[in-house]
């Protein structure tokens, strides 16, 4: 039997994609392609849970996914981030877009772009166990204050 490849590697395979190196890619397209990931993982989460009406499952995801609480879940992995991660995060965070998010103060907006280009990074350079550590870890620490508000 075939060896089951993470999505990563099949989608270069698929696609004939040489290797990428995450570092010479901007601040801005790790934080594009980390906005997806981070979607695909809130998305995979919520729906395997909470198998409910689709209107139910998108007011969920978007809780998670809106730039207020991107930046919360930031504040809550600060502590656990390597060097190498909290300078990729500060990139992020400190990128010039011209783009801004409805809803988001400037501060939030740029946490949460921070923590996007930590996810894309992280997926990028295929350490997936930390990736998914982080953002769970992000998530449990962000809802849990939530309940105690």
């Amino acid at each position: 039997m075939e060896k089951e490849l993470d999505f990563l590697s099949h989608t270069k395979k698929m696609f004939h994609l040489g290797e990428t190196n995450p570092s010479s890619y901007s601040s801005l397209s790790l934080a594009f392609i980390g906005d997806g990931v981070y979607e695909l993982i809130i998305r995979t989460v919520i729906v395997a849970k909470y198998n409910t009406a689709v209107s139910r499952i998108n007011k969920m995801t978007s809780d998670l996914a809106k730039a207020a609480s991107q930046a919360q879940i930031a504040r809550q992995i600060m502590d656990e981030l390597t060097q190498e991660e909290l300078g990729v995060y500060k990139r992020g965070r400190n990128a010039k877009s011209v783009t801004m998010a409805k809803n988001a103060t400037v501060a939030d907006y740029r946490m949460a772009t921070g923590l996007e280009a930590l996810v894309g990074y992280l997926y990028l350079s295929g350490q997936f166990e930390r990736m998914m550590y982080l953002v769970k870890t992000g998530i449990e620490k962000f809802t849990n204050n939530k309940k105690r508000d």
